[in-house]
């Protein structure tokens, strides 16, 4: 049976690191509704402008934005076999879309909760650093790049989201706090969520995770 593969956690618990890591190792799609939410805020589009104000604000974009991004997105020949979300879903509705989306197609979902300390987590997006041009991740205290804010890949400027500023840091653990820390908990009592410690090295992490989506796959 096919899997889906959830990573839940706070903004800077590493999913989206963890996701394309995972995406090497068994080779599902990584679907990152923030890389594409990102894209398409820098299209001057109307809808591209609204994603760019609330993506800066540190507030969600709506459930009927990210559920038609979902829906298109996994209809693709490439997520028959399963792939991997990174930051769907964050509210109960979204949860209960992909509930529909994966029983309809005769999927399995497998919910793995990132968990990371707030103050960690601060630390983490304060320090984040991005390509532009070839979407490179870098953390400039534990993993920065070779040369001091250009890319290791392609060598262009990186820079700060507009949503890892201090204040939008603060306003987005609120929101995660009120509006997707409850969807873990929908999970949880459908006793569909592996816990899985964030604060310990990237590599720690990732060979926990492997583990866990191992066991599934034996079932």
């Amino acid at each position: 049976m096919a899997k889906v593969i959830v990573l839940m956690g706070a903004p800077g618990a590493g999913k989206g690191t963890q996701a394309q890591l995972l995406s090497r190792r068994f080779g599902w799609p990584q679907i990152s509704t923030g890389d594409i939410l990102r894209e398409m805020a820098e299209q001057d589009t109307a809808l591209g402008r609204h994603i760019k104000n609330v993506l800066a604000s540190g507030q969600l974009v709506s459930d009927e934005i990210l559920a038609d991004i979902i829906q298109e997105r996994t209809e693709r020949d490439d997520c028959r076999g399963g792939y991997i979300l990174d930051g769907f879903p964050r509210t109960i509705r979204q949860a209960q879309l992909l509930d529909r989306l994966v029983s309809e197609r005769g999927h399995e979902l497998v919910v793995i909760n990132i968990a990371v300390t707030r103050q960690a987590l601060v630390a983490r997006l304060a320090a984040r650093r991005i390509c532009p041009r070839c979407g490179a991740v870098y953390n400039m205290n534990s993993r920065p790049p070779r040369q001091d804010e250009l890319c290791d890949r392609c060598g262009s400027p990186l820079r700060l989201r507009s949503d890892d500023h201090p204040d939008a840091i603060q306003r987005r653990l609120e929101v995660y706090q009120e509006q997707t820390a409850p969807v873990i908990d929908y999970y949880r009592r459908q006793k569909k969520v592996a816990e899985i410690d964030g604060d310990r090295s990237m590599d720690e992490v990732f060979q926990d995770l492997v583990r866990v989506i191992r066991e599934r796959n034996g079932r």
